[in-house]
């Protein structure tokens, strides 16, 4: 039956013209291999089980028995699970005192891996009392496991806060000999770092009661894994990366409803793509983005399936996060026993919980990662049989580039998971729960805490730390692991009340952008409304509320650099990294459905300023020059500036692993203290997380595939496919597509050691020009900003002094002054106007200082004759307009100034000859026809 969905997918008009791509995986055979000298229970079990082991569990085998630390990064249904748990059954059957810490990023995943461990303890014979120690736990039975359980299945954030109870479980933790750290993947961003101290606090608790475990890491493949196993543990790895498990043919389809402009959205095409694949009989599992989707999907299929083959509709379901354990559990059977053959799920079944393998499987949305995308696809398939995965794209960035470059998906290396350990508040937070749970030493500090001594030292000031003979020991009065959160590194947090519980908390940044007042808050795909916002009490109160708008917040960004770390030169591009300071204004939010705005509504909320990391490069004045020589439009540079930052941005994820929104960026034409056109891109949170960081060391592939993006686009002015942004504060105005393409291969040209000239060489397409009014735009997250530069103080004081405002022209003329001492407009202007405010003796000296730079400005020295008149210094008058009719023989105001100069001097036929000559020049000069008259008369 997968044929017939293959044959319509290829055939039928409707579906063929959106067919992207077919990637067609070859299959693959098993490699299998034998562990020597197996306890005879573990043997016994292997056989009656009838498993064979492939090649990399026999070496994942063969080097934990070595003792090494090792990672697994072998693809889903590879068997990474045996490949741990069967050395480590081996040494609980030959060691009885022998303990093992398994830890989870979700309590499903746990609770799913203590039934697999249980039967391997029945199986074998063996008596380890394992058990799930989290917040779900009863009191009762807590003692009872910390005495009796040799194996523990637990989460971060549980182990976070029983480590400073270490004493209560002395012997679990002398008797350790694993952890298990599975779907390591996970643990990067904030979370990661917040993890990576939180195990290196561990390893220090383990060493105190003499244990030193090896480290068994479970996860998807990256691009960096001895990076990210040794930043997130503190101690090297060994991967095992070669899979030898069997797999069938899998046709992977990349389905593209935004291809020839359709008209369903991606939610009904991945509807009817459900549809199509249940009623062949294709046992399928349809990722969702979100848990009202699945419910959607799920409901329209229903209904479908009802007029077409009833008896399909009670075999179709959703799954998400909110149903009962039982009834979870009741789905999961389903889809392992057969007797479901589609459920639609968010990325909850993404993880390894045990659903069997199945026929098909549809990611609705690229998850965000290549990661996600390949642990999704990963469930299709049972054994060497037949298999396919149809993704379905969004009208964002991210997919479409994916849809127009099959090439990265699958013949590229996945994203780089990034763990930063120098983010000062994950630091400091973390060194003061290790001095709660044991005193701290120099040699601990050392050897567990990449940390400068400064940070301790800051501590101590606080008064929360204090020397004794043992060591540094904490003296606060909170519970220091209850005030740290794994997921945000602020503790400036909000809470969210619904009907008066506790929804969620969130701190003040994204309170700020999504739970402002009038907000509309999305919660595990449920809409509210937020009614309340008391910024005092840092508490929001919010109703349930199905809404078909949603709300976006503009701000003010500004955007300051505090200190350059270092800078990486690539050809002739450089770009620097190092610590900036954010300053956001929230000042006001739309309320927007399908992209057009139905009202705006003021926020007064005060300034939001945090430090962080970044990333930021300057556009030479070259590049500048040569892209408004092509593209005249006025805002073109400032859109091409402000397309390249977004375009930039939203590829980003594809390179390291993170969210669009864990980064902001801001773009300028000019920035006050680089000087120069700038784009910064920086992380989103206080103290910075690495993302820009890593962003650094990948930027030629990430120049790269960006301007694939944008180039690739069907749209001529720009999209949300290429240059347009979900988060921009500055409602994605200026922008230029052309413009951003050009900006791009300009960047590429200059990483690749050549020069960027005048010609049009980028290929694109020129728009008319304009001549319409050029509009500042505001400032943004994700937006273009104008900062008081030269150029735009000049504009801006010659419109004051047009406008006869001479006072404030002079202060825009005095700013520029001070960034710019040689500008030759800026003091040209200010002499100008010291001239019109009867001040000629001041005003020369600015003349002077342009004649200096440009000897024969005609504008300045028609000015200089008229400061020397005005301090009857006529015969340097005289002098001057000479000088100025050899260049400007056609200037009536010229002639009329010497007549002036010669009249003083008592040259009265030459002073008629050259009033004349101002009035044959321009017969309606006034002043030369009054002071001639005046002449004549006299």
């Amino acid at each position: 039956m997968l044929k017939n969905v293959l044959d319509t997918l290829e055939g039928n008009r409707i579906f063929r013209r959106k067919v992207e791509h077919i990637e067609t995986l070859n299959p693959r055979k098993a490699e299998y291999g034998e562990v020597e000298n197996l306890p005879e229970s573990i043997q016994k079990y292997l056989k009656d089980s009838k498993i064979q082991l492939y090649k990399h569990q026999v070496r994942a085998t063969e080097l934990i028995r070595n003792g090494e630390n090792i990672l697994i990064t072998t693809p889903t249904a590879s068997g990474k699970t045996l490949a741990f748990n069967l050395p480590i059954m081996e040494t609980m059957a030959m060691d009885e005192e022998a303990t093992a810490l398994y830890i989870y990023p979700a309590k499903a995943l746990a609770n799913d891996q203590l039934n697999v461990i249980k039967h391997l303890e029945s199986s074998c014979n063996l008596k380890i009392n394992p058990n799930i120690y989290d917040g779900d736990t009863p009191r009762n039975i807590r003692p009872w496991i910390k005495e009796n359980s040799r194996l523990i299945l637990t989460n971060p954030y549980m182990l976070h806060l029983i480590m400073g109870w270490h004493h209560q479980w002395a012997r679990f933790y002398k008797n350790l000999k694993y952890v298990v750290i599975d779907e390591a993947h996970h643990y990067r961003g904030v979370f990661g770092s917040n993890v990576a101290f939180l195990i290196r606090r561990l390893r220090r608790i383990c060493n105190h009661y003499g244990s030193y475990p090896q480290f068994i890491l479970s996860s998807a493949t990256l691009a960096n894994p001895d990076e990210f196993s040794r930043n997130l543990v503190g101690t090297s790895f060994h991967e095992i990366n070669e899979d030898t498990s069997p797999s069938g043919k899998k046709h992977f389809i990349l389905y593209n409803p935004y291809a020839r402009w359709g008209d369903l959205s991606t939610h009904q095409e991945t509807s009817n793509l459900f549809q199509l694949m249940v009623l062949n009989d294709l046992q399928t599992l349809c990722f969702t983005i979100s848990r009202k989707m699945a419910e959607l999907i799920a409901m329209w299929a229903k209904r479908e399936l009802n007029q077409h083959n009833p008896q399909l509709v009670n075999r179709i379901t959703a799954y998400r996060s909110g149903y009962l354990a039982s009834e979870r559990r009741k789905i999961e059977n389903g889809l392992k026993t057969g007797n479901l053959v589609g459920v639609t799920c968010t990325n909850a079944l993404e993880l390894g919980m045990d659903i069997g393998s199945l026929d098909g499987v549809i990611i609705s949305g690229y998850p965000g990662t290549m990661i996600s995308t390949w642990q999704q696809a990963g469930r299709a398939g049972r054994g060497e049989n037949e298999s396919m995965v149809v993704m379905v794209a969004f009208e964002n960035a991210l997919d479409q580039y994916l849809m127009k470059h099959p090439e990265f998906l699958f013949h590229k290396s996945h994203e780089n998971a990034v763990i930063d350990l120098h983010n000062k508040k994950i630091t400091n937070g973390h060194l003061l729960c290790a001095t709660k749970e044991l005193p701290l030493t120099v040699d601990d500090f050392e050897k567990y805490f990449d940390a400068d001594f400064d940070a301790l030292e800051d501590l101590r000031q606080q008064g929360l730390l204090k020397e004794t003979g043992v060591g540094l020991v904490y003296t606060g009065r909170q519970e220091p692991a209850m005030n740290i959160s794994l997921d945000q590194i602020s503790s400036d947090n909000f809470k969210v009340f619904h009907d008066k519980h506790l929804m969620e908390t969130m701190d003040r940044q994204h309170a700020y952008s999504e739970a402002h007042e009038g907000a509309v808050l999305i919660n595990q795909g449920e809409t509210y409304t937020v009614d309340s916002f008391n910024l005092a009490k840092r508490t929001i109160n919010v109703k349930k509320m199905d809404v078909d708008y949603h709300t976006q917040a503009l701000k003010n960004v500004d955007v300051s650099i505090e200190k350059e770390l270092n800078t990486r030169e690539i050809g002739n591009f450089k770009v620097s990294f190092g610590e900036v300071k954010v300053t956001q204004d929230f000042y006001k939010y739309k309320a927007m459905i399908y992209g057009k705005t139905l009202s705006t509504h003021n926020l007064d909320l005060p300034p939001l300023k945090y430090h962080t990391r970044g990333l930021w490069f300057t556009i030479p004045g070259v590049v500048a020059d040569s892209l408004e020589n092509i593209f005249t439009k006025k805002d073109a540079f400032a859109g091409s500036l402000h397309g390249a930052e977004h375009a930039l941005i939203s590829m980003f994820p594809l390179l390291v692993l993170c969210d669009r929104f864990d980064i902001g960026g801001l773009s300028t034409n000019y920035h006050p203290e680089t000087g120069k056109a700038t784009i910064f891109i920086y992380d989103a949170y206080e103290g910075g997380i690495g993302l820009a960081e890593k962003a650094v060391e990948v930027m030629e592939k990430l120049v790269e595939v960006t301007r694939d993006m944008v180039k690739s686009c069907q749209c001529r002015k720009g999209c949300p496919t290429c240059i347009y942004s979900p988060k921009c504060g500055n409602d994605n105005k200026p922008l230029h597509k052309n413009g951003t393409i050009f900006l791009l291969e300009a960047i590429l040209k200059m990483m690749n050691g050549e020069t960027v000239d005048l010609s049009n060489e980028s290929g694109v397409e020129l728009i008319p020009k304009s001549s319409g009014p050029f509009k500042s735009p505001a400032m943004g997250s994700e937006g273009y900003q104008e900062f008081e530069n030269p150029l735009s103080l000049n504009c801006k004081g010659e419109s004051f002094y047009l406008n006869g405002n001479l006072n404030e022209a002079a202060k825009c003329f005095q700013k520029v002054l001070e960034m710019d001492e040689n500008n030759i407009s800026a003091m040209k202007y200010q002499g100008i106007i010291l001239v019109k405010q009867e001040k000629p003796e001041k005003a020369l000296e600015f003349f002077e200082k342009v004649l200096l730079i440009h000897a024969d400005d005609p504008e300045t020295l028609y000015y200089q004759a008229v400061s020397f008149n005005k301090t009857q210094k006529y015969a340097e008058s005289k002098n001057v307009s000479m000088k100025l009719l050899k260049a400007r023989p056609d200037w009536d105001d010229a002639w009329s100034i010497l007549a002036i100069s010669l009249q003083a001097l008592g040259d009265r036929e030459k002073a008629i000859e050259a009033y004349n000559k101002a009035l044959e020049l321009d017969p309606l000069n006034q002043d030369a026809a009054s002071n001639l008259k005046d002449l004549l008369d006299s």
